[in-house]
């Protein structure tokens, strides 16, 4: 069983909203204070430096499923993986920030796994449970570090839509350093999910052969919306203008610009979609739209009772064998 959420959260988080309903209350007298909230968020949403009032009460905006029992349970892997001794890597993407990876060799390989964390999180955090079952079936894996995030460049996240390119950019280095023969998958946890989706529709190699994707949401604009709706009790869609344009003028391009449904509906490559019951953070129903959308082969797996990220945790049994079946029929 999941330890739900307990009352020191409940409180923060309630606290946190009477601070933005405020603001959001003068707002409505005053354009500039609905500007500040606007910018407040997309702060939250995009900046490498997280403001301080959510970075002390990030349960307002994920909906407190770091709290769980479960997803503590994988504080002890991310520490191992973080520790075990990988070769650090530099490349230097087509906008001119620096990226960092990590490469995790496996000898006698069979296939290579670009690897993608999600948002505000770590390549050993999401990757940590997982790690060992990629590596002991004879997985090589880069782990890479999104920008914005780490130790790789630049100050902003995308969502997405920016760092699919990164994937081309990651493709390119693995094609360089890699045994030519050996298919290569991306795989993604939650943003990083949503970072490989959104990259299926761009021109990929013929030696990806497939894409894992696990709790990703649709688009920034999808998720954006749930949880201002869900979590902050905010009505997006009557802000989604200057939201769009903030985002603009930040990022360069608008959270609605792109979605992984766009994408799967041009993609080519399998795809293996994972996601659990009870995320709190992403609904399922954004897999199950991917998994609609999707006009090449295309598998899921839904793991009940699992909270967002840690259905490996819930599932390990079940998770292992979606993933050997995937690369058994793909490699």
């Amino acid at each position: 069983m999941m330890k739900k959420a307990g009352g020191s959260q409940v409180k923060r988080a309630k606290r946190t909203m009477a601070i933005i309903g405020g603001v959001l209350a003068v707002g409505t007298a005053c354009a500039c204070a609905v500007g500040a909230v606007i910018k407040l968020l997309l702060d939250e949403a995009l900046d490498r430096e997280e403001p301080a009032l959510f970075r002390k009460d990030r349960d307002s905006i994920t909906g407190g499923f770091n709290e769980t029992d479960i997803y503590k349970a994988g504080q002890a892997p991310a520490k191992a993986l973080r520790e075990k001794v990988t070769c650090r890597v530099e490349i230097t993407n087509r906008d001119g920030v620096k990226l960092v990876g990590h490469w995790y060799p496996c000898e006698n390989a069979k296939r290579v796994v670009l690897a993608m964390h999600g948002w505000r999180s770590a390549w050993y955090r999401d990757f940590g449970a997982s790690s060992d079952f990629w590596h002991d079936n004879g997985c090589s894996i880069l782990y890479a570090e999104q920008r914005g995030q780490g130790e790789s460049g630049g100050e902003t996240m995308g969502f997405g839509i920016t760092e699919r390119y990164d994937c081309l950019d990651w493709l390119a280095w693995l094609e360089a350093h890699t045994e030519k023969e050996l298919p290569i998958y991306l795989a993604g946890i939650s943003m990083g999910a949503t970072t490989v989706l959104m990259a299926a529709g761009l021109e990929l190699p013929d030696r990806v052969h497939g894409i894992m994707a696990d709790c990703g949401f649709t688009s920034p604009q999808d998720i954006w919306r749930h949880v201002a709706k869900k979590n902050l009790h905010i009505p997006y869609d009557l802000l989604r203008r200057p939201i769009d344009r903030m985002c603009r003028r930040k990022i360069g391009c608008g959270p609605g610009d792109d979605s992984t449904v766009t994408a799967l509906q041009k993609n080519t490559k399998p795809v293996l979609l994972i996601h659990g019951t009870d995320d709190s953070f992403v609904p399922p129903e954004m897999t199950l739209q991917n998994y609609r959308a999707c006009k090449a082969p295309c598998r899921l797996l839904i793991v009940p009772g699992a909270e967002h990220g840690v259905s490996y945790l819930v599932d390990r049994e079940g998770y292992e064998a979606a993933v050997k079946e995937f690369w058994q029929e793909f490699d």
